[in-house]
C-alpha cells in the first residue's frame, strides 16, 4: 500500500550545495540550495531565486563555486542558508569559514569544504529560475582522495537534504558497484 503526498520536493538524495561567488567590491558570499545537479557532461543547474545576493553577484561576475557540503561543517552550511547576505553583508566572514580565489574562474573556493566545482556561468532563467553553470574545473583536497588518487566519498562524508523532515543526513556506506552488478540480469 502506498500513501499519496500530493506534489512535493520530497526526491532522496538532495545535494546539499555551497554555492559562492564575489560581489562588485569582491567581498566573498555563499549560499545553500538543495535543488541542483550535473545536467550535462561539463555543466551543472540549479534552481535558485534572482533575490539572493548570490544570484545577482553571478549575474555580475559570469562566475561561481558549488562546493558539496560536508558533515563536519554542517553547522556553517546551514548558516549559509539560513542567512541573507542582502541583509547581513559581513555573513562570510561571520560563518568563520575561509575562502581562496579559483585559479579557473572568477569566484572563490571555501577552503574548508574539500570538494568545488568550478564554473562560468552559462545562462541564468528569470521565468523558472534555471542557472546552468560550465564546470571548468573540479578540485578536491588530498584529504578526501583515496589510495588510488581518486574521491573517496567516505572520507568526504558528504551531506543531503531530508526535505520531508528538515534534516541533514550524511551519506552513507558502498552497497553495489555502478555498471556492472545490473549485469547479472542479463
Amino acid at each position: 500500500m502506498r500513501k499519496n503526498f500530493g506534489s512535493k520536493t520530497y526526491l532522496y538524495p538532495q545535494p546539499v550545495l555551497i554555492i559562492a561567488s564575489y560581489d562588485e567590491n569582491g567581498n566573498v558570499d555563499a549560499m545553500n540550495a538543495a535543488w541542483g545537479g550535473i545536467s550535462d557532461y561539463d555543466k551543472i543547474s540549479m534552481c535558485l531565486s534572482e533575490e539572493h545576493k548570490t544570484v545577482s553577484n553571478i549575474l555580475y561576475s559570469k562566475a561561481f563555486t558549488v562546493s558539496v557540503a560536508t558533515a563536519k561543517y554542517v553547522k556553517e552550511c546551514d548558516y549559509f542558508g539560513v542567512v541573507s547576505a542582502n541583509n547581513n553583508p559581513n555573513k562570510f566572514k561571520k560563518s568563520g569559514m575561509h575562502a581562496s580565489k579559483s585559479e579557473f574562474v572568477n569566484a572563490p573556493i571555501i577552503d574548508e569544504l574539500p570538494l568545488t566545482l568550478e564554473c562560468e556561468l552559462v545562462e541564468f532563467n528569470r521565468e523558472t529560475g534555471i542557472m546552468t553553470g560550465k564546470i571548468v574545473n573540479v578540485s578536491a583536497d588530498e584529504s578526501i582522495l583515496g589510495e588510488n588518487g581518486k574521491i573517496d566519498p567516505q572520507k568526504l562524508e558528504p551531506i543531503t537534504f531530508d526535505a520531508v523532515n528538515n534534516a541533514y543526513l550524511k551519506i552513507g556506506e558502498k552497497v553495489g558497484n555502478a555498471f556492472r552488478d545490473g549485469l547479472s540480469l542479463r
